[in-house]
């Protein structure tokens, strides 16, 4: 390698610079000892803390200039959420590598010194309960249709801030997060298959660089986890051939054993009165293939229906 110095753009949030700091540790591990730096990026996410996602952009609002600063030079790698990426790469640019996954279940918080949750069913009727994924208000509404479900928005400290003050009886949050941030002893319940289905590519970091940078992409493959990267290309084909973007109410959980993947996804109504489940199985050697397959099943047991919403 040369010794040229690498440049990872990343936002700005707590999250964000955890997880590009993990990145350039990686990387600064290696033998080569490369020098790398961080870019720090405002994207359109961060700027607009109170509309719902949806409303003022959807896919791509926390990525979208991230990219541009690959694209421009200014940095040579993005690390992203990956659930946050868009399946479609942007022109000019590659995903160079997905490292191993974090834990990728969601989690339900309670306010400061209220005991564990041992099931949704504890929480109180008509619950405030603030998220603003539509995933999963899908499908806490399908388990408890009479909760009193909202937006909200911000950092995580913004969002532990309002609940402890009592704006919410609980709010939902990636699990990887917390745990990445040290706060997973805020979990009270952890929220897991059968009866709850995290994002596509839930807990796994997308890097990419500029598809012409071969430098970068031999230097990233260090980093890549197969197991991590077969499952999140089967989800992200499932999303893809299902044309729903990532704010669709869309859960999957994908697991290699033995050399074979299987995943299964959820798709559900935006009210939570309607839910598909679709699986399947086939060789960890061609995740696209799965992931085509389940979208295909979905579409035959009537996701257009649900989509169309």
């Amino acid at each position: 390698m040369s010794d040229r110095i690498w440049r990872i753009a990343t936002r700005k949030s707590a999250l964000a610079l955890w997880q590009a700091n993990h990145v350039a540790d990686r990387l600064r591990q290696l033998p080569s000892g490369p020098t790398v730096e961080l870019v720090l990026i405002v994207t359109s996410g961060d700027q607009n803390q109170t509309d719902a996602l949806r409303q003022f952009g959807g896919t791509g609002v926390f990525t979208r200039e991230v990219q541009r600063a690959v694209l421009d030079g200014r940095a040579d790698f993005a690390v992203h959420s990956l659930k946050d990426l868009p399946t479609q790469s942007a022109d000019g640019l590659s995903m160079g590598c997905v490292p191993e996954r974090a834990p990728r279940c969601d989690a339900l918080l309670l306010p400061a010194g209220i005991p564990e949750a041992t099931s949704l069913a504890d929480l109180p009727a008509n619950a405030r309960i603030g998220t603003g994924s539509p995933r999963r208000q899908a499908q806490l509404r399908y388990h408890r249709s009479d909760l009193d479900i909202t937006e909200i928005r911000g950092n995580v400290d913004t969002r532990l801030r309002k609940l402890d003050e009592g704006e919410y009886d609980a709010i939902l949050l990636a699990e990887a997060g917390l745990r990445r941030l040290g706060l997973h002893q805020r979990i009270s319940l952890l929220l897991r298959p059968p009866l709850f289905f995290p994002a596509v590519s839930q807990g796994a970091l997308g890097i990419e660089t500029r598809t012409d940078d071969t430098e970068a992409q031999a230097l990233l493959s260090t980093l890549t986890c197969v197991t991590t990267h077969a499952e999140v290309i089967a989800e992200r084909a499932l999303l893809r051939t299902l044309r729903a973007g990532c704010h669709a109410p869309l859960g999957v959980w994908a697991e290699i054993t033995d050399q074979t993947l299987t995943l299964t996804a959820v798709l559900l109504s935006n009210d939570g009165t309607a839910r598909l489940e679709q699986s399947a199985s086939g060789s960890a050697d061609d995740p696209e293939r799965i992931g085509v397959t389940v979208a295909e099943r979905l579409f035959e047991a009537g996701a257009s229906v649900l989509l169309g919403e």
